[in-house]
């Protein structure tokens, strides 16, 4: 029997012993790959519901189960022999002896290994240990486990391993099973939120003409009988601004998006997003709602608001707020020359000198003169402050030249510089990024003519003209708040999960590209931080991520 292809580095002797052990399974009068299998509990159910009980509890009346699992652990002594069961990352003990389940049951036990799939009838009592135990009378098979499961999964050295055989890790490691679980709490929970807000939800396009809403790389596909290029989704913003054109105030998407950029633990390609938008709001309205909103996620996955990441205790009853700008004072390092003053943010060249002061005693924050100052300034944020911002923080106010998506500033003296935009911090991470919307048809169509201008500079994320959507926004955007937050992300800080890729479940790349730490210039460079391609990127919802 020739192992498949993708397994050949395996030990085939064991493949083919295994399927030979198949063989007499099926002589035995058992189904190799039987269509079902009636259970009467869950084992995660037995041991919620008998792991208090005593022996003598146990006997009377006499609690008879049918349970089904894969086994864990197996032994024979003679004519008898025990096993673990594990269902729903959940162990339970069996026992198996010749005189109660007869000859043919006691063969098949004994052809059983490691990680085969079996169903028992019988009943619970203590052993002499005390553990609780089926005591089988009845054994049937299930599925026989062709290939060894590791004897101890973490322990091997290639990681990546773990996350390309997802399977194999949620059977060795049941902890990871509850970070799935979580993470289906959090989305769960996130969903309830906005339900009970007056949010709608929505579907929008995955595949686009114009790949907007962002400024990334994106994905290119073919559509064979229209004979034209699509784009895989690199966000849904612009799709549900128009929604709330067309008169539904309040929207909301959890979406799969796609960046055709690089990999690192903390972001990836292919991610996951929740996007809303509030009209009749601000950005004011939405860092409220997005602190209450957070809380309440925290408190339905944990039970409690304050949650562990990193060796952090994390808040999230409690959000502090700062400018960009207050941040960069706030957080300036004592060896780094005099503290910025507010005034210092309007000068190009005390812009250049704090770059310069930085620079001699600390990494490399790159710098270009021909930039503009926003760009810049946006750069000193995510060296000086962004690494301190551990417990929940919005940072609000952002450079126009990074955000063009976002409204102006509404203080006459900041209208041309600052946007009306922030972002989410916790745990060192960005979670989150939301605009007081821009909704100037004439205002967007200059903001999009800068973008194009930026391609013609040879930046291939700068967004591209979409005339269908200033056409929406021609027949009236009422004044809107918009989010998004990264799903990936918050389930990291909600299960102190050091990489994103722990937290997806999927086979493949696996983690979250919707959230931006890199700030670079306008052509591809290398992040100082993670050292993987990045961009331009500080200037949408859903921003590249490095």
């Amino acid at each position: 029997m020739r192992v498949p292809e993708p397994i050949v580095a395996l030990d085939q002797k064991i493949y083919e012993l295994r399927r030979d052990k198949l063989k007499q399974i099926e002589a035995l009068g058992q189904v190799a790959y039987p269509y079902r299998y009636e259970t009467t509990h869950a084992i995660p159910q037995v041991l919620a519901d008998y792991s208090d009980k005593t022996g003598p509890e146990l006997e009377s009346p006499r609690v008879n189960v049918t349970v089904a699992g894969r086994i864990m652990s197996i032994r024979v002594q003679g004519k008898a022999g025990f096993a673990h069961l594990q269902q729903g990352g959940m162990r339970l003990q069996i026992y198996v002896r010749l005189d109660n389940v007869g000859e043919k049951g006691f063969q098949l036990y004994k052809l059983l290994d490691i990680g085969d799939y079996i169903g028992v009838k019988g009943y619970l009592f203590r052993t002499r240990t005390g553990e609780l135990t089926v005591h089988v009378e009845e054994l049937n098979f299930l599925v026989k486990d062709l290939l060894p499961l590791p004897e101890k999964w973490h322990g091997l050295q290639d990681v990546e391993t773990r996350y390309r055989r997802r399977y194999v890790d949620l059977t060795m490691n049941p902890e990871v099973r509850e970070v799935f679980i979580k993470r289906a709490k959090v989305v769960q929970s996130l969903r309830h939120f906005l339900d009970s807000n007056g949010f709608i939800e929505v579907e929008t396009p995955m595949m686009h003409p114009i790949a907007g809403g962002a400024v990334a790389k994106p994905f290119i596909t073919h559509h064979n009988t229209l004979d034209t290029d699509l784009y895989l989704r690199i966000a849904p913003e612009l799709y549900l601004k128009r929604l709330v054109v067309g008169g539904m105030d309040r929207v909301y998407e959890i979406n799969r998006n796609f960046r055709n950029e690089g990999i690192s633990t903390q972001h990836n390609p292919e991610f996951t997003m929740l996007e809303f938008y509030m009209a009749y709001a601000d950005y004011n309205d939405m860092m409220d709602f997005t602190a209450e909103m957070l809380g309440q996620v925290a408190k339905d996955v944990n039970g409690s608001t304050v949650s562990h990441f990193n060796g952090h205790d994390i808040d999230w009853s409690h959000f502090q707020r700062l400018s960009m700008r207050e941040s960069i004072i706030r957080f300036w390092p004592e060896n780094s020359g005099s503290r910025p003053e507010m005034s210092d943010f309007s000068s190009a060249e005390q812009i250049a000198s704090m770059v310069h002061r930085y620079n001699a005693a600390h990494p490399h924050i790159p710098y270009d003169p021909s930039a503009p100052n926003g760009k810049t300034i946006a750069d000193l944020f995510e060296f000086v402050a962004e690494p301190h911002l551990i417990q929940p923080t919005f940072i609000y106010d952002f450079p126009l030249a990074i955000s063009p998506l976002s409204k102006n500033k509404r203080e006459p003296e900041e209208n041309a510089e600052w946007v009306e935009r922030f972002e989410i911090f916790v745990g060192g991470l960005e979670i989150g990024n939301a605009f007081s919307e821009l909704n100037d048809p004439e205002e967007q169509r200059r903001r999009f003519e800068q973008q194009l201008s930026e391609r013609a500079r040879g930046d291939e994320e700068a967004h591209q003209m979409d005339e269908d959507y200033i056409r929406a926004l021609s027949y009236g955007l009422p004044p809107t708040a918009g989010e998004g937050v990264g799903i990936d992300r918050l389930t990291m800080l909600l299960t102190d999960s050091r990489s994103i890729r722990d937290v997806r479940g999927r086979r493949g790349v696996g983690s979250d590209r919707g959230i931006s730490k890199g700030i670079e210039s306008a052509t591809h460079s290398v992040c100082p931080r993670y050292r993987v391609p990045c961009s331009a990127a500080r200037n949408s919802r859903n921003r590249h991520d490095c």
